[in-house]
Order: structure tokens, then sequence, then C-alpha cells
């Protein structure tokens, strides 16, 4: 969440950027309560001195043998009159709370401005300088290829439809060498992160509770894009960086080991409510898919070159894997609920004819601290700040999967499987 200090202080700076961000203003809301909030402190502090100098009064009297039932009946008044206000003060502070955690994070300074992805800016792209295959994947292919649903059906490896047997549309289901296929690039993508990179592997629950939730920012804002149990108000996690964020929560770090590096394999579940008539072909748009999340935790001044980092981490994946990309700079209006700036990674599907997107590193700045309450002392001496968190996918396997079958697709619809897995499938090609 954002800081109140700021929002009184900067009104309409904050105000500024949550209209980038085309979200709802709720800051009268917010100021008018915390106006109020102020109020309440202020009587609440100036009849508790009251009360501490009559006290001081009665004591007086008493030790005189005089008479003080007048007084203490006085402060008998006082004293209910600040209960009353502590319980208002309380049930302000409450709802300063929840309208603060409707309030979205405000774009950094250097966010294009733009109400949707059509003002997204292209940071650079990227396609191999050899060929694959004798040919090069982004530019046209010298053949009709097949997409990916026509691959996974043909040589056995996928199977959509009984995944929609079994649990509904949205939920793929891989088979033989497309299930050891989806294995090695977790496998992989976890190996280099953690022995290149310097990343600890964390392998997190799946299940998190509603506080871990609100932490990252999913809640209240997403919850009806949310899976729930609603027995045990748990929720199966969108995402891994909920988990591996939430392990610090409430803590204090060490100056000393920060930036923490944090990767982690796990399956991701989404309703994506409102995602009805988009593409939902195949991989194009799923309920559960399988990702490497990268988190870090940073100290402020730096973690804008830790996001030019974890982008680049993810796109040393892309880059032995061969597979044409393009980095995209997102506009106010594309970004999420909780980031300050991200940029995303999309992949090219030849079949497809399309960018899809694969991985989006983002700086939450200190907006997921606060919620969380993690936080840092520069030195031992000094007042705790809160850190800056990040996170990236490195990567998603679901578009990934997209981009790799159609582009390592041979005329006769076979699989070549690109040669920085092979250690890993222990075959090279699917056919």
């Amino acid at each position: 969440m954002l800081d109140l200090k700021t929002i009184r202080e900067q009104t309409e700076a904050v105000r500024e950027g949550i209209a980038k961000k085309h979200e709802k203003d709720r800051l009268d809301d917010v100021l008018k309560l915390d106006a109020r909030r102020r109020e309440l402190i202020r009587e609440v502090e100036a009849l508790k001195s009251k009360r501490n100098s009559v006290s001081a009064e009665v004591g007086k009297l008493k030790k005189e043998g005089k008479n003080a039932d007048e007084l203490i009946a006085e402060m008998k008044g006082v004293s209910d009159k600040i209960k009353a206000l502590d319980d208002e003060l309380r049930t302000v502070k409450e709802k300063i709370d929840n309208v603060m955690l409707w309030i979205p994070n405000v774009p950094h300074e250097s966010v294009p401005v733009g109400p949707d992805e059509s003002d997204n800016v292209m940071v650079r792209d990227w396609k191999p300088d050899d060929t694959v295959l004798g040919f090069t994947p982004h530019d046209t292919l010298d053949f009709k290829p097949l997409d990916h649903v026509q691959l996974g059906k043909k040589l056995n490896i996928l199977d959509f439809e009984r995944g929609a047997k079994i649990s509904g549309s949205g939920f793929p289901l891989f088979i033989g060498k497309g299930a050891t296929l989806e294995r090695a690039l977790i496998n992989y993508m976890i190996t280099i992160h953690t022995s290149r990179h310097g990343y600890t592997e964390v392998f997190p629950p799946f299940l998190v509770n509603r506080e871990s939730m609100t932490g990252t920012g999913q809640l209240p804002k997403l919850s009806e894009d949310m899976y729930r149990c609603e027995l045990d108000d748990v929720f199966p996690i969108p995402t891994a960086e909920v988990p591996i964020t939430n392990m610090h929560r409430d803590e204090m770090l060490s100056v000393d080991e920060l930036p923490l590096a944090y990767v982690g394999y796990s399956a991701c579940f989404r309703r994506e409510a409102g995602s009805y008539g988009k593409e939902t072909k195949g991989f194009l748009r799923v309920h559960q898919f399988n990702k490497v999340e990268m988190v870090r935790f940073t100290k402020a001044e730096e973690s804008y070159d830790q996001l030019d980092q974890l982008v680049g981490h993810a796109e040393v994946i892309l880059k032995e894997l061969k597979i044409p990309y393009r980095v995209q700079l997102l506009a106010s209006g594309d970004l999420s609920f909780a980031a300050s700036k991200c940029y995303d990674i999309e992949v090219w599907a030849p079949a497809e004819q399309k960018w899809l997107e694969a991985s989006s590193c983002s700086n939450f700045e200190d907006f997921q601290a606060r919620r969380m309450n993690i936080r840092y002392k520069p030195d031992p001496k000094s007042k705790p700040l809160f850190v800056h968190t990040l996170n990236g996918s490195g990567l998603a396997t679901s578009r990934l999967m997209v981009a790799l079958l159609e582009n390592y697709q041979t005329p006769e619809g076979k699989i070549i499987v690109p040669k920085v897995l092979q250690p890993y499938t222990g075959f090279e090609i699917i056919g």
C-alpha cells in the first residue's frame, strides 16, 4: 500500500498517478477519514492529559484528608469519553486500512502514459543469429506450420480434451514426451537461475492464506480472478510470487543480506473472471499453468538496477533456447494494480503469427513491503525502512511451450528438442 503521509502531503501527485492507471480515485475518502483520525487522537490526548493532572489533584486532596468525590465523578465521565473516542478511533483506523487496500501503486516517472497495451513501448527484440532447423524462426517459415494444438494432438504429447474432461476447460494435460519436455523446461530454468544467476531455490506451498494474498496485492482487488477454498479460507496461488514474497512478512531483514534473491517453481491457478471472449485455444489462456518465478528483496536505491538484472535473467533463458522474443515497457494503463514499473517479455509463435507474453518483470517499490511489514535498517542506529520487492517470470511455461513447439517443428511435423534441454529430456526429437 502507499504511505498515508505521502497521500496527505503529495495528494495531487498521487491522484495523477492513479488517473494514469485508470483506477478509481479513493483519495478523498481516505483523507476525510485521516482528518477524523487525527482529530480523535488530539481529543483523546487532551482528555488523557486532563485525567492525569486531575488524578494527581485527587491524590493530593486525599493525602490532605479532603473530599475528592466531585473530581472522581468528573474523571469517571472523562474516562467514559476516552473509551468512546478510542472505540471510534479504532473503527476509523479499520476504515482507513480497508480503503488503503484499494488504492493502487502509482507508476514510476519513466513509465509511458497510456490507457492500454497499445501504448506499450518496444524496448528491444532478439532472434537467433544462426538458424534453427535451417530457417530463422522469427521470419516466415518456408512451410505452413502446424499450431501447438495440432502438434500436441499429432504427436500425442498434449491432450486438451481429456484435460477438460477431468477438470474443465483451461486445464491442460501433458502426456509422454510432452510431460517430459515440460518438466525439462522447469528443471533447466531452475538450474540456470540458481547456478548462474545466484538465486536460492524455494519450493513453496501452493495454498496460501488471506493475509498472504493481501500482502502481495491480489486481495481485495483481484478476488474474482482467484480460486478459493471456502471451508478453510485459503487460496490456490496465482503465482509463486505470493508465497515466496510472504516468506519475510513481519520481518526485519539485515542490510548485509540484501539483495535477497529467490527462485521457485509452482503450478499457478487463475480463474480470470474478466477474460471471457478472449482467445482461449490451447495454452493461449489457461486456468492452470506452470511457472518458474524470480523474487528479489532490495534496498530502495538499488531496485531499478535490480529490475534490469531481473529482465536480463529471463532473457538468458530465451536466448539459450533460441526462441525469438521482444521486451515491452508497459504503459501506465497496462500496469498491474501493485506495480510501479513492468517489462513484459513476449515470444514469437509462427503458427499463431502472434507475440505471446511469457514473462512479466515488475518493481513494486515498497508497495508490497508496507502491506507485509518487511523492513530493514541501513545501519543499527537508523530508522527502519521498507524494502523494495520485485518479481519476474523466469519463465511461465504455457506460452513458452507454444513458441517452442511451433518454432522447433520440422516440415514433417516433428519437434526438435532445443540442445540445452536435451540433457534434461534424454531425447533429441519428438516424432
